[in-house]
């Protein structure tokens, strides 16, 4: 945890990715700040978020909530991020996930950061978090376009 810590402080992506980090909440949770510039509809918009660090992380995985809006199938409206690789270790209950698909302590902030990311930019309709935007996603492409747009254009607003 320590290593991945002090590489987060010093990590800038590519994508645009940059963690602010505050010392003192270090071992609970991370505040970053993420102008989103890849290829997809939320590209140009900056989205706030939480990760949060379980006391027994690594071995269960930590928790992402974006605290900017964001319309998409695998957000929850409270702005928790709904993807594979953050779902507790095992078999999974609903027969979704094969359980090589949920956590590892082998993933590191990184690579939750770049699964976000590509989240992001392929949603996934099919077990979705937000059943409406999921509905829009694939039943009204220009509605979601203008909703994610929209999103965007409230987190520019906001830096």
């Amino acid at each position: 945890m320590d290593f991945q810590l002090v590489w987060l402080m010093k990590a800038t992506y590519s994508n645009g990715v940059s963690p602010l980090l505050d010392p003192r909440i270090l071992y609970n949770s991370v505040d970053a700040v993420s102008p989103m510039t890849y290829p997809c509809l939320s590209e140009g918009g900056f989205f706030n978020a939480i990760m949060s660090f379980p006391q027994n992380y690594p071995n269960s995985p930590p928790t992402i909530r974006f605290t900017s809006e964001v319309w998409h199938p695998n957000v929850y409206s409270d702005g928790k991020v709904c993807i594979s690789i953050l779902h507790p270790p095992g078999d999974d209950p609903n027969g979704y996930e094969l359980a090589s698909e949920r956590w590892s302590p082998v993933h590191t902030v990184e690579s939750i950061i770049l699964s976000i990311i590509s989240m992001l930019s392929s949603p996934n309709d099919e077990s979705p978090a937000n059943v409406e935007a999921a509905k829009e996603w694939r039943d009204n492409r220009d509605e979601f376009k203008k909703k994610v747009s929209r999103c965007v254009r409230r987190s520019q607003e906001m830096t």
